[in-house]
């Protein structure tokens, strides 16, 4: 509804799990580069702990996308399946034939069999299991039992627990503490502060199209931030909800009273709005006990002063000395002389350049290019997109400034449409993955990270040109 009017080729905010838009601050980034090196690992279990719609499925989302092509992996999404019926479920999601009626141990053979033989051809299996803390304990002990399924050298199965905070309190129980001493490694999920929401907030804006200054205002983030709690799933319903009120009003910038009416309008408003009650009561009680003892401090130095205090003549006569000399003259400083600067030499201040010399028409030069580059790209490649613009010439001056900036044969330039009108994109460089694009990114000159480039893969550029 609102996407034409803030100049947005599709939804910003969506909470269904999208790997397009994988947000890469807030320790998440961090987080699934040691998961990769957790399961490539392959030993002990693996738990991933953080609170609802702090962004644990993206995670498992990414790494089905950029993990090895030798690592197979399965989910388990049911947290209520029972002990006896988990391995039946882990064989149904690996496809494996079992005879009708078999028992617990036929499928842990056909299982075992299975797992041998995927082994040997040099691949490896994991299992997600998703919302961990609903399983019963018995169901997670029986998943323990799986990681002793091993060779003389490596696990033939690795494990991966996603669940809630609930998840360690289960853990901690004595009678599965077996399972809770295979984990390996275990990571946290922590809520996103103020500033990396609202670098979020931009890299999603960016994501769907959007190329101008910050839209949400800074009073505007911290709002959200707070009733959101640093969820990212709250994070972006009230973003999606307070774009659409402040389209309602006809203007181009979110403020607090269109995130206020976002709060007003979600589920979770009411409880954001007793977390600020209990917060403001608990201020004006801590408020009350500073005047309190202020006041008693006041009362005791009062009845510690000495009665009988007479000023004389001489003291009175100091105090006037001192107010004529720190008197208003007393204040007063002689303008200071001019500073002396050195001439600057031009060449000097100049900053390196990477391409002295340009084409023309620079635009067209690498739209041409572009398109050659489209047809011999593996669909799966990894491109980081930088910018855009609706004008032609516009974008032609970006490019001369760009051009300067990284290598010109690694600029990339593809035309689609944004709400039924033109519009020119432009990429930059080629890479396998998305852990190689990512750091190509982090090295990118700050000028060009300022404008919260992003991740693409050429399969979705090449959708968008059709």
């Amino acid at each position: 509804m609102y996407y034409a009017h803030f100049g947005l080729k599709e939804p910003p905010f969506k909470i269904t799990p999208n790997t397009e838009v994988f947000f890469t601050g807030g320790n998440r980034g961090a987080v699934l580069d040691a998961l990769i090196y957790a399961i490539t690992s392959g030993e002990g279990i693996v738990k991933v702990v953080g609170e609802v719609g702090s962004g644990k499925t993206m995670l498992c989302r990414m790494l089905q996308t950029i993990l090895p092509e030798k690592i197979e992996s399965i989910f388990l999404a049911n947290p209520s399946v029972a002990p006896e019926d988990v391995l039946h479920a882990i064989a149904f999601e690996l496809q494996l034939k079992l005879p009708k009626n078999a028992d617990r141990l036929k499928v842990m053979q056909v299982l075992q069999t299975h797992l041998l033989a995927r082994h040997a051809a040099g691949k490896q299996v994991v299992i997600f299991v998703e919302e961990a803390q609903g399983m019963p304990l018995a169901t997670l002990e029986e998943i323990r039992l799986l990681s002793n399924l091993e060779t003389k050298h490596d696990k033939l199965l690795q494990i991966v627990l996603f669940g809630q905070p609930e998840l360690d309190e289960n853990l901690n129980q004595a009678n599965i503490r077996q399972l809770r001493e295979r984990i390996t490694h275990s990571f946290n999920l922590a809520p996103l502060q103020t500033k990396e929401i609202g670098e979020y907030l931009m890299f999603r804006l960016r994501a769907a199209g959007y190329f101008g200054p910050p839209m949400f205002t800074a009073a505007a983030v911290k709002k959200l931030a707070n009733a959101a709690d640093g969820l990212v799933r709250r994070v972006n319903i009230l973003a999606d909800k307070a774009l659409l009120a402040a389209f309602a009003e006809n203007v181009y910038q979110v403020t607090p009273k269109h995130v206020q009416a976002a709060i007003g309008d979600s589920e979770f408003g009411v409880e954001a709005a007793k977390k600020l009650a209990k917060n403001t009561q608990m201020l004006m009680w801590a408020g009350l006990l500073v005047i309190g003892l202020a006041l008693g401090y006041a009362a005791s130095m009062w009845l510690q002063k000495p009665k009988n205090t007479v000023a004389t003549s001489t003291d009175i006569t100091a105090e006037t000395t001192d107010i004529k000399t720190t008197g208003p003259e007393a204040n007063i400083h002689k303008p200071s002389s001019p500073v002396k600067t050195a001439p600057v030499n031009n060449d000097q201040a100049m900053s390196p350049q990477i391409n002295s010399q340009v084409s023309p028409d620079i635009l067209t030069g690498r739209l041409t290019a572009t398109s050659t580059w489209l047809a011999s790209q593996n669909p799966s490649t990894v491109t980081i997109q930088l910018m855009g613009a609706s004008s032609a010439a516009q974008l032609k001056s970006d490019l001369e400034v760009l051009s300067q900036q990284v290598e010109l044969d690694n600029i990339y330039v593809y035309r689609t449409r944004v709400n039924g009108l033109p519009f020119l994109t432009v990429l930059y460089g080629s890479f396998a993955n998305r852990v190689e694009a990512m750091q190509a990114l982090k090295k990118l000159p700050l000028e060009i990270q300022k404008n919260r480039p992003q991740l693409r893969t050429v399969a979705g550029v090449l959708q968008e040109t059709k």
